[in-house]
């Protein structure tokens, strides 16, 4: 195989390696400042949990932008993470840009995407941000959705970070192909839009602008619950604020989230474990990746 088209097998050698040093001297502003953008009136749920995961998995700072109708929820909720309102409404508009845009000049990376619906004015909001930011970008659920119909964008922003996160469902929209073949299909479109796609699922995969394909290793069917993609999203971007590559921080942050999984459903089965369950189970992934031999 030739060397920029490798397949890679993700395993906690890679994962360790991968993993972004801490300075023990260290304080909040040497480990990155994260903007997640999610929620609307239909899913409360789901910028809770991409924060709860940034906060777990060591970023510095955690800012939570929300629409504004939606604020005092996640306020109630987030006592590590820093809710922003995004306007007035109940999901995110145009309106809201000028907030939005002010608070990510003040951070690494920023996160869209996880509960924010389809309604209308989301699209044109994402579209907008994707164009115009400098900054990295990782893009899941209804971020992803938005770009149906505009995949240019994905182009426009080719020499700029983009990590989208899809399941095959919205893959499949986005490509607008049904999936075949999961390892191709992954190689062929994050080469063709200069991005990094993970593409979730029994394991997943990450592939990177260069052709090269990373397979994971880790995770379990308690995964397969709504919720567990928003924690991924907020990993990855904890990670990337923190100073992991691009690539690193998705391949590695896909690790993690599987190998916590694995904890997870160790003492409370498949069945029973909840997202919040994974994130709880952080700290036992981070410290087998901290062991030394």
């Amino acid at each position: 195989m030739e060397q920029d088209k490798k397949l890679i097998q993700v395993g906690v050698a890679f994962a360790r390696c991968a993993l972004p040093p801490r300075k023990p001297d260290g304080h909040k502003g040497d480990f990155g400042k994260v903007f997640l953008v999610g929620g609307s009136r239909a899913y409360t749920g789901a910028p809770y949990l991409m924060a709860s995961a940034a906060v777990g998995s060591g970023c510095g700072l955690v800012f939570l932008g929300v629409p504004g109708g939606i604020w005092d929820v996640e306020a109630s909720r987030c006592v590590a993470s820093i809710p922003v309102a995004l306007g007035d409404a109940d999901a995110l508009t145009p309106d809201a840009l000028p907030a939005l845009n002010g608070q990510l000049q003040a951070c690494d990376v920023l996160a869209i995407g996880c509960g924010l619906g389809r309604f209308e004015g989301v699209a044109d909001s994402v579209c907008s941000v994707l164009r115009d930011t400098p900054k990295p970008v990782v893009l899941d659920a209804d971020g992803i959705n938005a770009l149906s119909g505009h995949i240019h964008i994905l182009s426009e922003r080719r020499g700029r970070v983009t990590i989208l996160t899809p399941h095959e469902g919205e893959f499949s929209r986005l490509s607008g192909a049904p999936v075949t073949d999961r390892v191709q299909q992954a190689r062929d479109f994050a080469t063709t839009y200069g991005c990094i796609l993970v593409l979730k699922g029994h394991r997943t995969i990450t592939a990177t602008p260069s052709g090269t394909v990373l397979v994971n290793t880790t995770g379990n069917s308690g995964l397969s619950k709504g919720g567990s993609g928003d924690v991924l999203t907020g990993l990855i971007a904890s990670l990337l604020a923190q100073g992991a590559t691009p690539v690193q921080a998705a391949a590695v942050g896909v690790w993690i989230h599987g190998r916590a999984a694995d904890y997870a459903a160790d003492a409370l089965t498949p069945y029973a474990m909840t997202p919040l369950d994974v994130i709880g189970a952080f700290p036992l992934a981070f410290a087998e990746l901290m062991e030394t031999d």
